[in-house]
């Protein structure tokens, strides 16, 4: 049993076997990456590093694919089928407050959503693949870039992602630090909310505090809009439907007697359906024109609906958990989705396929308990790398022998 084997949660040591010896190579490279974390579509170094490791294994490999996204193939046998395999390269934008000493180097940019464990997990499929070649047909290694925010998979699918590397399933996973190490979850239908995102200004001709009468008073409108868009979900949203609005910045005026002239509100809704989501911005849109009525201001909104829900079809989640359970980790469905968004849904919304949450959630998380996703001090947690690479070689190769 090699060095790294041994230290890694007893539980865990029978799945991680058959990978042993890759692993101090892909903690390295995982680490690597961590210290040198780059933004949407900067991923210039990160995806320079992907495609030097896949031509080292003589997978045919693609660069620039939707900006800085990189595709490697492996076909083996003569199956007619194909599977796409995807991990996301970007980091985020934010100071890292860790002190390990694989910390980013990069002010600014922090992997704190683990997008460099998703990468070397996905490296370390390819490599295991590559040597083993036990499978019947072709795997697509896709390497997207810019999933914080950005869209970096409806990018790659403009570039011509399915016409030039055909698919007849896609998977992909995220760590998951809610879910205990050697555990993982996913579910048929929705698994990942939309992501909508709301600027909202409010315009009055501002004024001195002392006069309010000459002047519409644009704090006071926000501040009435913001109590009404509040009231959205529980007034507006059948309850046996789930759905979030927030208000997360609100921001106007500089001085204690002078009443601004603009107030900016900006704000998030996650849903699960469209109709939904068309309920909810009418409704949004509905009391920014009741407030501006009534308060004699200008507002106007500007709705985003970046990210679509993550659907995944029900026979890739049975598929995805039988994968799992195949190679030894506690996987069953998960009982709700959850409020966060993924890109990887422009991904479903072509082929059919699944998402996969894989925990990673430590034993003995430290005095201050685990480390949330987006946390300044998050770290991926290397003991999952095993697992991750595991599930993607099941995952591709039941995928592969489906009829």
């Amino acid at each position: 049993m090699s060095a790294a084997i041994s230290e890694l949660p007893t539980a865990v040591q029978p799945i991680a076997a058959p990978v042993a010896d890759l692993l101090p190579d892909l903690i390295a490279l995982r680490r690597d990456l961590h210290a040198h974390p780059e933004l949407a579509y900067e991923e210039k170094r990160t995806a320079g590093i992907v495609a030097q490791s896949l031509r080292l294994l003589g997978l045919q490999v693609h660069e620039g694919i939707g900006g800085t996204g990189v595709v490697g193939t492996l076909r083996c046998g003569s199956g007619p089928r194909s599977v796409g395999l995807r991990a996301d390269m970007d980091a985020l934008p934010m100071v890292e407050l860790g002190r390990q000493a694989h910390a980013s180097r990069n002010p600014g940019r922090h992997h704190g959503c683990g997008h460099d464990g998703h990468t070397s997990m996905l490296i370390g499929a390819a490599r295991q693949m590559a040597r083993l070649r036990d499978f019947d047909g072709t795997v697509h290694f896709i390497f997207q870039p810019a999933e914080e925010g950005k869209g970096g998979a409806r990018r790659m699918i403009e570039d011509g992602l399915f016409e030039r590397f055909p698919c007849d399933s896609v998977y992909a996973l995220h760590n998951w630090p809610d879910l205990p190490l050697g555990q993982a979850q996913t579910r048929p239908g929705p698994i990942m909310a939309a992501a909508d995102r709301f600027d909202i200004a409010v315009r009055g001709r501002g004024g001195h505090a002392a006069q309010p009468q000459h002047t519409p008073d644009a704090i006071l409108a926000a501040s009435q809009l913001v109590t009404q868009l509040n009231t959205i979900v529980a007034r507006r949203i059948d309850p046996g439907e789930s759905a979030v609005l927030s208000v997360t910045r609100i921001e106007g005026g500089q001085s204690h007697n002078v009443l601004p002239a603009e107030v900016q509100i900006t704000g998030t809704v996650r849903s699960f359906d469209a109709a939904s989501q068309d309920r909810i911005e009418a409704a949004l849109r509905a009391a920014a024109a009741g407030v501006a009525l009534a308060s004699g201001t200008e507002i106007e909104v500007n709705y985003l609906r970046y990210y679509p829900a993550t659907v995944n079809t029900p026979a890739e989640a049975a598929l995805a958990v039988e994968a799992a359970r195949a190679v030894g980790i506690a996987a069953d469905m998960a009982p709700r989705p959850a409020f966060t968004s993924e890109d990887f849904a422009f991904m479903l919304q072509q082929k059919p396929g699944a998402y996969l949450w894989l925990g990673q959630g430590r034993a003995d998380p430290g005095p201050d308990g685990e480390r949330a996703l987006h946390h300044p001090c998050y770290d991926f947690n290397d003991d999952a790398l095993p697992l991750g690479v595991r599930w993607f070689c099941e995952v591709a190769a039941r995928a592969l022998a489906r009829p």
